[in-house]
């Protein structure tokens, strides 16, 4: 019974997963954006390939609405239309077209796509399109996970006031993997395994949204930024790292040793 909520992982891993996840929603309402990435590169070094992206999906899905519930009068809800059409058609074209990828593969993917957010800014059209950011990101989420960056920028363009920015994010996130669960359930996702320790998860992610509320407005965003940027480029790189070597090894112990008869 008690192994339901850790996910046969042991409770240091998820005792490290719960501090993570409050860290990220801290990190995440305090600072606009930032939290899902870190959660991101930390599942992909402690949970297994597949369950990477539909557990953090989900996990994302709980921290967003408890996020989204305690800002709901600062959302814009004019935005939420044409991003959720966009939305949509993205899910479904990204269930429709994603398959189970190698570990390595997964990680090295994962790890790429972190430090692109990092160092590039979405191209124009991301900013000015809420379907096409809707789409775009949505499509991209079903194989990568992490995307808030792509809809922040969006966000950004609107030039709303910190709190607006951080509730409507909430927002058009909670729509966003919402339907990515539904989609990773449809395609047999066996989210009974890891229900109780995605609650735990979501728990210490809503606990973290609280605290984190406290010092909106209050850090010094341009410090945190720097430390945030080097922090994940340094989980992305071990991801890299990781899953470059996975491949590499497998692939050798894979090779004939072209030996005699």
């Amino acid at each position: 019974m008690m192994e339901m909520w850790h996910a046969g992982l042991g409770w240091p891993t998820a005792a490290t997963l719960l501090a993570v996840s409050f860290a990220s929603s801290f990190i995440t309402i305090a600072f606009g954006i930032g939290g899902g990435a870190v959660m991101l590169a930390v599942l992909a070094t402690l949970l297994p390939a597949p369950a990477i992206v539909p557990v953090h999906g989900l996990v994302q899905l709980g921290s967003n609405a408890g996020r989204a519930a305690i800002m709901t009068r600062y959302m814009r809800f004019d935005l939420l239309g044409p991003f959720a059409i966009g939305a949509l058609i993205g899910i479904l074209l990204g269930g429709s077209l994603v398959v189970q990828l190698e570990a390595g593969w997964i990680q090295i993917g994962v790890g790429l796509f972190i430090l692109w957010s990092v160092v590039a800014k979405p191209p124009a059209f991301l900013r000015k399109s809420g379907m096409i950011t809707g789409l775009f990101s949505s499509f991209l989420t079903m194989f990568f996970g992490g995307t808030g960056p792509f809809v922040a920028t969006y966000i950004k363009a609107q030039n709303l006031e910190r709190h607006a920015h951080v509730a409507t994010h909430a927002m058009l996130m909670t729509l966003q993997h919402l339907l990515k669960t539904v989609a990773f359930g449809i395609l047999g996702f066996a989210f009974s395994i890891w229900a109780g320790l995605i609650l735990l998860l979501i728990t210490a992610g809503v606990l973290g949204t609280l605290a984190g509320r406290v010092m909106l407005a209050k850090i010094d965003d341009r410090r945190f930024r720097i430390v945030l940027n080097v922090i994940l480029s340094v989980l992305a790189a071990r991801l890299i790292y990781a899953g470059a070597s996975d491949i590499f090894f497998t692939n050798t112990a894979q090779l004939p040793t072209g030996g005699r008869d």
